[in-house]
Formats: structure tokens, C-alpha cells, sequence
């Protein structure tokens, strides 16, 4: 049995959408390798490579502004870099410690204890937590918003060649 290269790579890029939005899994960029792969198998015609083109600046575009929207957010909210730093810890710890929902819990009690050390203040913490997790949640959406497109893009071209 042959399975067809769009078939593979549609899996593929499902898999890259699911990953901008679950953490440690490097959704645009599998969407990328995806687009890749379809034009090497595909014959690499210019068209082709066009499309992987608009693929790739559809999701640099995402992965930038999904990752500096967090820290912008909170820094507007008076947030240190040390509390982003302190996410990321967080993060990692959790994950570690918790499987699958680890990332989502340890990141934000990250940012709130690095926050309420260098405030000693409760409420400012919980400011600079908040507004890191708007950030966060605005920046996935816009990497899920990208990913849609890039797929979208792809899908497009695939059902035209």
C-alpha cells in the first residue's frame, strides 16, 4: 500500500498545529520540515518553493510575535526579566515534575515568586503573573493563527499540484 506525500505531510502539519498550543513541542518549525519535505518529494518547481516561502515568513512571522508578546506584556506590567527567566524555570521544573501539565502550572508560579520576592508585595506579583499569562495566551493564539495559515497556504497548493 502507497500512502500519498500530501497525506503524510497533512499528518504532519496537524501535528505542528497541535503543537502551538501545547508547550515543548515545536509546532511552526514541523510545519516548516513538513513544507519542506512536500516540495523535495513534490519535484521542486518554483511555484512550489514559492509556497514553501510564504510557509516560512507566515511562521517566522508567528514565532516572533508569539514569543515577544509575553514579554512585552510583562513588562508593561512592571514584571522584571528575571520573572520571565523564573517562567521558564518554572516551567521546565514542572514539567519534569508533572507530566503533561507541569509547563502550565510551574510557569506561572515562576513569574509569581520571582515577582513577590523583588516586590515582597502580593498584588504586584499577581499583576505581573496575569499579565505574563494574557501575554502568553494572545501569543499562542497568534502562533495557532499562523500555524492555520501556513497550513491553509499549503493546503491550497497541494489540492492545486
Amino acid at each position: 500500500m502507497r500512502v500519498d506525500i500530501d497525506v503524510i505531510v497533512a499528518i504532519a502539519m496537524a501535528v505542528g498545529l497541535v503543537g502551538t498550543v501545547v508547550p515543548f513541542l515545536p509546532g511552526l518549525p514541523v510545519i516548516v520540515v513538513a513544507a519542506f519535505v512536500w516540495v523535495l518529494v513534490k519535484g521542486a518547481d518554483p511555484g512550489q518553493w514559492l509556497v514553501f516561502g510564504v510557509v516560512v515568513m507566515v511562521a517566522v512571522a508567528g514565532m516572533v510575535v508569539g514569543a515577544l508578546l509575553p514579554a512585552r506584556r510583562a513588562s508593561g506590567a512592571g514584571a522584571s526579566r528575571w520573572a520571565l527567566v523564573s517562567g521558564v524555570v518554572g516551567a521546565v521544573t514542572g514539567a519534569i515534575v508533572i507530566p503533561l501539565v507541569g509547563a502550565l502550572i510551574g510557569w506561572p508560579v515562576g513569574v509569581f515568586l520571582a515577582e513577590w520576592l523583588r516586590t515582597r508585595r502580593a498584588d504586584r506579583a499577581w499583576a505581573s503573573t496575569r499579565a505574563t499569562i494574557t501575554g502568553v495566551l494572545h501569543g499562542t493564539a497568534i502562533q495557532f493563527g499562523a500555524g492555520v495559515a501556513a497550513v491553509s497556504i499549503w493546503g491550497f497548493a497541494a489540492w492545486r499540484w
